[in-house]
């Protein structure tokens, strides 16, 4: 089985200042010993960067080759898969697009949940409630 993690999991690990900060770290550290395998997506990664570096979003910035690591520690994790899309990207976005009434900043959800889609990725951990549109998809909130 397979699964994948939002951006702002990665958010909450990385913000020492967040409330969610000891869970979210926490989830992530049993990443490692997890038997599933974990697909990370390009653009989830890369909000993690934008966000993460960005003085007026993320209250203490990370400078960005520190966020950089931690992107490549997770790259590097015995059962990681970086996942991309696929030859058939703009049919299959249309059709997940029209089925959950994409608009607005529902945008770059849907562009990550039509990846995992393409690769048979079931299971997304993220505490966005957004990915719930996507009936393909089992949401799980780790910070509950």
């Amino acid at each position: 089985m397979s699964y994948s993690i939002d951006a702002n999991l990665l958010l909450y690990a990385s913000n020492t200042a967040a409330p969610e900060h000891e869970v979210a770290l926490g989830f992530l550290n049993r990443r490692a010993e997890d038997p599933d395998l974990l697909c990370l997506t390009w653009p989830a990664l890369m909000a993690y960067q934008r966000i993460a570096t960005h003085p007026s979003i993320f209250q203490r910035p990370l400078d960005p080759a520190t966020a950089w690591q931690n992107v490549r520690s997770l790259l590097s994790l015995p059962r990681t898969r970086l996942i991309r899309e696929e030859e058939s990207f703009a049919v299959d976005y249309e059709a997940v697009a029209k089925s959950a009434g994409v608009r607005g900043n529902l945008v770059p959800d849907a562009h990550i949940a039509t990846i995992l889609r393409q690769h048979g990725v079931g299971r997304i951990y993220t505490a966005d409630t957004d990915f719930r549109k996507f009936e393909f998809l089992e949401v799980i909130n780790p910070l509950r």
